[in-house]
């Protein structure tokens, strides 16, 4: 079985003539229930639901609290290369882009490591541009055994792998994988990424799956915000979140909302995601899916991240940086795209206990 089955059903859905059945009522009694199915999900997400925000804030705050306790992971993302074949519109790694490519050699890469470690971070999310020829798999898990001496927990954001080689990573000591789909709309999706590897929706689409089988302890999924119509796109991601998460119980899944922001290319996203739609989507999807995980990256600027901490996240990036060694540059390097919220972690940790929360950096760790 595959999630595009699950997304078929849905494939045509009449979105707009939902919505616009959706009342009041209907929102208040899908906040009654314990347990919510896909269209209460959708209720949830619907313009109706908006005046009910801080009903839906409290309940998702409750179930955290209930599920996570008063904690936030913290972890930091680690470039290794930013060479790529593929040309999305969206992304500053365009293969079209005019910018410095590099990619770390592992004394490089120890030095980076040497820096985020005297933060005191464990976990970490290393990312590659898409190209199999400059960052294969055999490179990315020379780079783990560099890590490993540093970090306890390892995760990936790079191209989508064969289900052999995500097990040939755990091995070498990758636990988690991180893997967005952009744009679950399949005809969007063909629009925005020209012919080149990631045009291969459904590759794409069954990579978490890939990597659940192969043994991974937690995965990530979700959508690039403001490609597509947000509801649409948030309706999705909590779909696919929860079948990985019946069909592997023994799996951390969790998701990410990431908005677009500016990189290089100047691609002006399609759909405004306001401040109240982030609220929405994380508080829906709390209710929805109380025990899944909730990533708030440095997209989002100090303000709103602070107020997120009580509506349902648990996982949060500091101290990040989206260039190939732009720890250790001695001049400025471009990066993926600009981050919002550039407070390292001694800063994020004081945040958080002034919010009577205990910032985690590190909950896990193998034998």
């Amino acid at each position: 079985m595959s999630f595009y089955e699950v997304y078929r059903q849905y494939q045509d859905f009449d979105f707009a003539g939902f919505f616009s059945s959706v009342t009041g009522r209907d929102v208040l009694r899908v906040l009654g229930k314990d347990r919510l199915k896909p269209l209460d999900y959708l209720t949830l997400l619907s313009p109706a639901a908006e005046p009910y925000l801080e009903e839906m804030a409290q309940k998702a705050h409750r179930l955290t609290v209930q599920h996570f306790g008063r904690t936030i992971l913290l972890y930091t993302p680690l470039y290794l290369s930013n060479y790529c074949v593929n040309r999305c519109v969206y992304c500053g790694f365009h293969a079209g882009n005019e910018l410095e490519r590099r990619k770390l050699s592992p004394s490089e890469v120890e030095a980076e490591a040497r820096v985020i470690a005297a933060t005191g971070l464990k976990h970490i999310l290393i990312l590659t541009g898409e190209s199999r020829k400059d960052s294969p798999v055999s490179y990315i898990k020379e780079c783990v055994q560099v890590l490993k001496k540093y970090f306890t927990a390892i995760c990936i954001e790079i191209y989508p792998l064969k289900e052999e080689e995500y097990a040939e990573l755990i091995a070498a000591g990758v636990d988690g994988l991180t893997m967005y789909q952009e744009v679950y709309d399949e005809k969007v999706y063909a629009r925005l990424h020209p012919p080149g590897p990631k045009r291969n929706y459904r590759f794409r689409l069954d990579a978490p799956e890939r990597g659940c089988r192969a043994g991974m302890r937690e995965v990530n999924v979700g959508a690039l915000l403001g490609l597509n119509e947000w509801r649409r796109e948030a309706f999705f991601t909590g779909l696919h979140a929860d079948y990985l998460q019946n069909r592997f119980p023994e799996v951390e899944v969790s998701i990410s909302p990431p908005r677009m922001r500016p990189q290089l290319g100047g691609f002006s996203p399609p759909v405004e995601v306001t401040d109240r739609n982030l609220v929405q989507y994380m508080v829906a999807f709390r209710l929805f899916m109380p025990r899944g995980g909730i990533t708030i990256s440095t997209r989002e600027r100090a303000w709103l991240r602070d107020r997120l901490v009580k509506l349902g996240a648990t996982r949060m990036s500091a101290g990040s940086c989206t260039a190939v060694g732009g720890r250790i540059a001695e001049s400025p390097v471009t990066g993926q795209f600009e981050i919002s919220d550039e407070r390292d972690v001694a800063a994020m940790a004081r945040m958080l206990y002034e919010q009577g929360y205990q910032p985690v950096y590190k909950n896990w760790q193998y034998l």
